[in-house]
């Protein structure tokens, strides 16, 4: 979980032209198949360590796609909306086609 979680945040700042000091918070949920470690952990191991983050579980919908991941980020930006990157890696980018980038 920690590569991946790594690798998700890190194109969610990247893309989107972001540091750690634009965070303000950052929720993380995960399936409840994924129960090695906290997503947070890895946030902490790319450094970021002085803002809050929170892990809960995904709704365990029958059908629902497994081993996601998702990651909502409060930040500060001056970008609008419609240029925010919203991130889908693998799989999970056909959770919303419509978004995904």
């Amino acid at each position: 979980m920690d590569e991946q979680v790594k690798r998700l945040l890190t194109a969610i700042l990247e893309r989107n032209g972001l540091t750690a000091d634009d965070l303000i918070s950052i929720w993380f949920t995960a399936t409840p198949d994924l129960h090695s470690d906290f997503p947070a952990a890895a946030a902490r191991g790319l450094g970021i360590v002085d803002v809050p983050l929170l892990c809960a579980q995904e709704l365990d919908i029958e059908g629902a796609l497994p081993r996601v991941v998702r990651i909502l980020a409060h930040i500060e930006s001056d970008l609008p909306r419609s240029e925010i990157a919203h991130v889908y890696l693998g799989a999970a980018a056909a959770l919303r086609k419509d978004i995904a980038q």
